[in-house]
């Protein structure tokens, strides 16, 4: 008989107890335990890291009969406990009394599950922690361990209000500092959430923490191998496209070589039995996208970003790359490591098709584009460009850029212009799933887009003119330039026709004048 599906059970306990399926972790967290004492790990949301900290707590804690059959059974000494000190941040922090609050509640709760003494004096949420460790370690006879779930969450929730944000990290920066002051009465320490705060800004206070993100040991601590799919979710499968469930939901990649599924998709394709993006439906990248506009960051920019380790993991209040709200919120994933003398550098993209034709719709919508006119006209100008009918392309492309935002002309920089039409219709085209490529490099220059589909492959190039009596000019120079530099060369191997295709835009009339096509 199958098992059931753990849809947003988070509660090791529920799901050893009741026949639900589980993908056995524990591996991971015996090394953990077994070489080092205080970690730190941040994964995008719906990654499992709540049931891994539950995970850890039931172990410590000597739940024996919840890990039997599991790898870490007969490797743990089940005749040692430890008290367990959980803290999880899931509230709202809206307001600058909402954090304190918080922390005192649970707090609180803690030490009427533990028997303390409800007459010592009562005290700040930093103080109360240090008591709390205390008097565990003496009272049980054991060190302490101590989970935290959505440590970032109080900074996340109202990084709108950058006063507020900050007196939150600063609050929280002293409240973890008694740990590391309380060493001595705790055992282990785990900390998890999204955001990878540097230990400057937040964990100066406990800057011992190991911080695994991106250690290729630790790369499938959270979400599932197609190894795990495949033997845990066997009974599920009967049915479904096995290279379809790949190319929508894996691709996930924090270094060590395999890939991962974020579990909230798995999970809900195998009960639903229909490809949608479940886990992009479940969070609104509004500060992304508004981060994206004031940065000035073209959204052909996010495929094949390269970045440095400082700039994956560089967050802070008042200094939050856009590298690393991509990376850290999931958006974007590590798709190369590329070595350059002593240093390392991550090419980023999207991780899957999920995320990427999620992603640029809700932009587009963003932008104003809403509903299923861009898609109906994304559709549309495939459709044309596969049938040669460029004439109609132009015209299609004329309205649909006609609902360029405003701000998006603002720079001086005409260069930019160039880059923001060209945006809009990459937006297009990846919103419904087309291989486009932006920026494609060849040995002579970079192309603004290459198309692929219906067996043809399309090379644009994008210039401006200031005016319609320029426009033959810059369509003179776009496909001179294609020309010159060989852009189509790299595609005659695939034997298939190839398109030179100018595209000449208006400064003044902010939207398409002109275009023309020739074979390459």
């Amino acid at each position: 008989m199958a098992s059931r599906l753990p849809i947003g059970i988070q509660d090791f306990r529920t799901i050893r107890e009741h026949d639900f399926y589980y993908v056995d972790k524990t591996p991971h967290v015996r090394k953990l335990v077994d070489e080092g004492r205080f970690y730190f790990l941040s994964r995008p949301r719906r990654f499992g890291k709540s049931l891994l900290l539950d995970t850890l707590g039931s172990l410590f804690e000597g739940q024996e009969e919840l890990f039997r059959g599991l790898d870490i059974h007969e490797h743990w000494d089940w005749s040692v406990t430890h008290p367990v000190v959980r803290l999880s941040f899931d509230g709202k922090y809206n307001e600058p009394e909402d954090l304190e609050r918080s922390i005192l509640n649970q707090l609180t709760l803690i030490e009427h599950a533990a028997g303390l003494d409800p007459s010592r004096p009562v005290g700040t949420g930093p103080e109360r922690l240090q008591a709390v460790l205390y008097h565990l370690h003496q009272a049980k006879g054991q060190q302490v361990v101590v989970l935290v779930d959505e440590y970032d969450k109080p900074i996340l929730d109202v990084l709108h209000d950058p006063d507020l944000a900050t007196a939150n990290r600063d609050y929280l920066r002293g409240f973890y500092g008694i740990i590391k002051g309380s060493a001595k009465h705790v055992r282990f320490v785990f900390v998890i959430g999204v955001s990878m705060f540097s230990k400057v800004s937040l964990f100066s206070g406990l800057n011992n923490l190991e911080d695994i993100s991106l250690s290729p040991r630790y790369a499938t601590v959270c979400g599932y191998t197609d190894e795990d799919i495949d033997e845990v979710f066997g009974p599920e499968l009967d049915g479904l496209d096995r290279e379809k469930v790949r190319t929508w939901y894996n691709g996930y990649h924090w270094r060590g070589g395999e890939k991962v599924y974020n579990p909230y998709d798995v999970l809900l394709l195998l009960r639903n039995r229909e490809f949608r993006p479940y886990w992009f439906e479940t969070g609104s990248p509004t500060f992304l996208f508004r981060m994206l506009m004031e940065k000035s960051v073209s959204p052909m920019e996010l495929e094949s970003r390269v970045a440095d380790m400082s700039l994956v993991s560089k967050f802070d209040v008042n200094d939050i790359g856009i590298e690393a709200l991509l990376f850290q919120t999931g958006y974007l994933t590590i798709a190369d490591e590329l070595q350059e003398g002593f240093k390392t550098y991550y090419r980023l993209d999207y991780p899957n098709l999920e995320v990427q034709l999620s992603l640029n719709d809700q932009l587009l919508g963003y932008l104003g584009k809403t509903g299923k006119k861009p898609l109906d006209q994304g559709r549309e100008l495939r459709g044309l460009l596969e049938a040669n009918d460029f004439e109609g392309f132009g015209d299609v492309l004329r309205a649909y850029l006609s609902g360029i935002p405003y701000q998006w002309h603002a720079t001086g920089d005409l260069a930019r212009y160039e880059a923001w039409y060209a945006s809009l219709l990459h937006m297009c085209f990846r919103a419904i799933g087309v291989d486009v490529r932006a920026e494609d490099a060849s040995s002579h220059g970079r192309a603004d887009m290459v198309v692929l589909t219906g067996g043809q492959v399309f090379v644009l190039e994008f210039k401006m003119a200031d005016g319609a009596g320029d426009a033959e000019a810059a369509l003179d120079a776009a496909i001179g330039q294609m020309q010159e530099r060989g852009y189509a060369e790299k595609y005659r191997d695939r034997g298939e026709p190839v398109h030179l295709i100018g595209v000449a835009c208006g400064r003044e009339a902010r939207n398409l004048l002109e275009i023309r096509a020739e074979p390459a």
